[in-house]
Order: C-alpha cells, then structure tokens, then sequence
C-alpha cells in the first residue's frame, strides 16, 4: 500500500479485478454488486491476506436506529449457498441505532477492515462483500469497497 495525499493515509492501489462494490445505494441486506451483479471475488488457492478500502460518500441516520454491517465474507463454494462452507472475515457497523458495537462510526469517509482467508486451517477462496441493513432507513448507505492486497 502507499502512502498519499495530504493525510497521509493509506491509499491502497485500485485494481478492477478486486472491486467488490461499486457506488450505489443499499436500503436492504443483500450481498455487494457490481455493475448490478453480485460480486464474489476469486482470491486463490493459497493463503491471501488484504484489506478492505471502504469509501462511504453517503450514511443516512435521520430515524436514530439505523445499523449497517458491512462484512467481508469468505466460502470454499463460489454459490455462498452454505452456512457451513461460508464464514465472515471481519465486519464493521456504522450508524445510529442502540445497540451499537463499541466503536461503531456514523460519518461518512474511509474505512479499513485487514482480513485474511485462512480460518482453523481451512484456506477459503471465494469472498464477497455483504450488507446488512437494520432499523428504519429513509435512504439507506452508499459506498464503494475494494480489496488491497497485502504482501
């Protein structure tokens, strides 16, 4: 990853081929798209360690109970049809319901979640991204995520 900008924060290198949600609006749980397909990302048979660059441009939190968890998901099955083949990664929760996670943010801005594909031995080679929405939204997120990989 380098280092940019006038904050100095990491920036990370875009590549298309690792964009796991483009922009859009998300009012409903439902698994990350692009280009209005959903996105699983293929990461490899071995071991695969990265982040997640979540770009958020909009977080509606009008109502006071809004919750959206963005989980970066992990699967031996491209389908995710399996809650046994399937596990997640690593999550985080943004907005202005109770109870919120300790920590949980409502700005918009940029989010980082670090991951790997490995869990108890087992390498996990498919990934997506997944949105879950909870409260009352009038409007809901908009973010983009895409995934640096991590030497």
């Amino acid at each position: 990853m380098s280092v940019t900008g006038v904050n100095k924060r990491p920036q990370g290198t875009f590549d298309a081929l690792m964009e796991f949600k483009d922009a859009g609006l998300v009012a409903t749980s439902a698994a990350a798209q692009v280009d209005s397909a959903a996105k699983v990302v293929d990461l490899g048979t071995g071991l695969f360690r990265g982040c997640m660059i979540l770009e958020v441009s909009a977080l509606e939190v009008d109502g006071s109970d809004e919750m959206y968890t963005i989980c970066v998901q992990l699967s031996t099955a491209a389908a995710f049809a399996n809650d046994s083949t399937s596990k997640t990664a690593v999550m985080i929760q943004l907005g202005h319901a109770t109870p919120l996670i300790i920590g949980a943010a409502d700005t918009v801005g940029r989010y980082k979640l670090y991951f790997d594909n490995e869990n108890d031995g087992v390498f996990y080679r498919y990934a997506r991204v997944y949105t879950v929405v909870a409260g009352t939204p009038a409007t809901g997120i908009n973010y983009t995520a895409y995934a640096v990989p991590i030497q």
